[in-house]
């Protein structure tokens, strides 16, 4: 701990590599939590409604159980063929065995892994706070990319990151108050969840998921009540614009679903950045006061 503190540029260094290593995990979790989550209420389905009778997989599937495989031609991929972004670089995209093409998305999430947990590092400096936010990251990563693919956010992700956040008060780790972690995930939730419930009896249509309510609690929990209006604020105006973009690169109409919770995960870690600085500026240079 003393060479951390003594030699400012190792802790970020460190949690460079660390991000990259986790990162390939992410990928992990990205593809195959949806898919446990999907099984699991196949199961559940089948034990209340025997008549649905919908097929479940019997083979063991979960985070370690089976070995990643290539999807193209189902060879298991070796470990030194699973070396975050360096391997995907040496075998230029490709599969050894097959040479059917592997998503640049995998390097993409170890390098964004890497690069944020870099940037909390160096900007928070080494703590047990810094080291609680490289995981509070971490989750909204994975929390984010699993959004982006199937409109989901899993309750594995938002509420252990909501307790943590507020267990990160309550153990004075974070220098949020536990009364401001509380309210704010309190108040994360309840105002999504009132904006839901207008949105729906106003047009008898659902605005967004459950999902969006805890992801924005959990933002609540670790930022405090104070840099909800922020987040909100931020989250909106981004997706908005990106919303927009999307699906009119997708030719879709503007009833069309698209992911929110994104962008509350980029707003609520661009807070917890330089939240201080954005309503700095806001004061000074916008309303001038």
């Amino acid at each position: 701990m003393d060479a951390f503190l003594n030699y400012p540029w190792l802790f970020p260094t460190f949690a460079g590599l660390f991000g990259l290593i986790v990162g390939s995990f992410l990928n992990v979790v990205i593809h195959r939590l949806p898919i446990m989550m999907e099984n699991e209420w196949r199961r559940e389905c089948n034990d209340t409604f025997a008549e649905c009778n919908l097929a479940v997989p019997e083979e063991t599937f979960n985070l370690s159980v089976p070995r990643s495989k290539c999807p193209s031609c189902q060879h298991p991929i070796a470990a030194y063929d699973n070396i975050p972004v360096f391997s995907w670089l040496w075998l230029k995209g490709k599969c050894r065995h097959c040479d059917a093409s592997i998503s640049p998305r995998y390097p993409l999430v170890e390098l964004c892994s890497a690069v944020l947990c870099t940037a909390v590092a160096a900007h928070f400096g080494f703590s047990v706070y810094s080291i609680a936010l490289l995981a509070f990251t971490l989750i909204l990563i994975a929390a984010v990319f699993i959004d982006f693919d199937t409109l989901l956010l899993p309750d594995q992700l938002t509420l252990p990151l909501m307790w943590l956040g507020v267990f990160a008060s309550l153990s004075n780790i974070s220098p949020v108050s536990l009364e401001s972690s509380i309210i704010g995930a309190m108040a994360g939730y309840l105002s999504l969840w009132s904006v839901y419930w207008l949105f729906k009896l106003i047009t008898g249509k659902e605005g967004m998921g459950y999902g969006d309510f805890k992801l924005l609690a959990a933002l609540g929990a670790w930022l405090g009540w104070q840099l909800l209006p922020m987040v909100v604020l931020l989250s909106s105006l981004v997706g908005l614009v990106f919303g927009l973009v999307q699906l009119r690169m997708q030719k879709q109409g503007i009833d069309k679903a698209f992911p929110f919770g994104p962008y509350l995960a980029i707003a609520g870690w661009c807070a917890l950045m330089w939240g201080s600085e954005i309503t700095q500026w806001y004061f000074t240079s916008v309303l001038g006061i």
